[in-house]
């Protein structure tokens, strides 16, 4: 599971130990089990179609604009369990330079992420097959913390007062790509500004006169694919990496299979024994429809939808003279 939340919770009274693991228990219930410094973004298994999401350097790569919206429901049949609902549109505005957006959304029990960036790309000519592309987006992350309805053993606690807990904080993600004519790999660093928040809340600052602090912590994903076609067929092994201080790294390997420029189907599997079947079916070269089913994990299956829209340029066999 990605983990979202960072709380790090400082005893600076010893006589405040007992109140203090109350209060862990809660932090705990509250973030659902997120640890420090763990993964904070939510995972998607059809990276390799809404590639712009992992890394904004992508979005001049191709001489078009597109929108596509990916949908995850994750470990279904989990009450509370993660959903994740991510919206990007991303071209080509000239030759050298890509603009891109992204807006989110992650839910997970009483823990909610909401936000949006810009990205501006600048690439060009590296070596005489390979072009290289910068990409800065600036944004925004706006965490949620929904205090009511939370079962905890004591209703009476001093830290359940007041209303739901919300912070927000400026967010910006640095990426790099290499590409050439059938291949590409780069890097990005999202939470690139470290931002602190204060997940607690002013109630816990007031009880126990300390200072609680949640830092969105720099992650690295590292992404790539190669195609390779024949005849009506082309195939597209892909990996995704993602590291972050305080968590296991984790590496997906991903591999799809296109017919006809159309449909598709694939495979993807994740080091830590999770595997995905993923299928779709190009329309025209214009609408992208994308499902994948992730299955042995232990606490369940998760399904995920994509949606895409490319505004390919008409080509001129294509207009008809009446």
């Amino acid at each position: 599971m990605q983990l979202l939340l960072v709380v790090q919770l400082q005893l600076l009274d010893k006589k405040k130990i007992i109140t203090m693991k109350r209060l862990l228990i809660l932090a705990v219930i509250i973030t659902c089990g997120f640890t420090l410094k763990a993964q904070q973004l939510p995972q998607i298994t059809q990276y390799m179609i809404n590639d712009y999401a992992i890394n904004p350097a992508l979005a001049g790569m191709e001489n078009f604009y597109q929108v596509k919206t990916t949908i995850r429901n994750q470990w279904v049949g989990v009450a509370d369990a993660p959903r994740t609902t991510i919206l990007s549109i991303y071209g080509s505005r000239s030759k050298h330079v890509g603009l891109g957006a992204l807006v989110f959304n992650d839910q997970s029990g009483p823990t909610s992420r909401i936000g949006g960036s810009a990205s501006y790309t600048y690439s060009f000519q590296l070596l005489q097959s390979i072009d290289l592309a910068f990409a800065l987006s600036g944004g925004f992350t706006q965490f949620k913390i929904t205090k009511q309805g939370l079962n905890v053993l004591d209703a009476n606690d001093k830290l359940l007062l007041g209303g739901d807990v919300v912070r927000t904080a400026p967010d910006a993600t640095f990426g790099f790509n290499f590409s050439g004519e059938k291949w590409y790999v780069g890097m990005s660093i999202p939470h690139l500004l470290s931002s602190n928040l204060d997940l607690m809340g002013d109630d816990y600052q007031r009880i126990y006169e300390d200072v609680s602090e949640g830092e969105l912590t720099q992650h690295f994903y590292i992404l790539g694919a190669y195609e390779h076609s024949f005849n009506t067929f082309s195939i597209e092994p892909s990996i995704l990496f993602k590291a972050v201080s305080g968590a296991p790294a984790q590496l997906d390997l991903g591999i799809k299979t296109t017919y006809n420029d159309n449909l598709w189907i694939g495979m993807n599997y994740r080091d830590n024994g999770e595997l995905s079947a993923l299928a779709g079916y190009s329309i025209d070269e214009r609408y992208v429809i994308g499902y994948s089913y992730d299955m042995m994990s232990k606490l369940g299956p998760s399904h995920e939808f994509m949606l895409g829209i490319r505004f390919v340029p008409v080509k001129e066999s294509d207009i008809k003279y009446y």
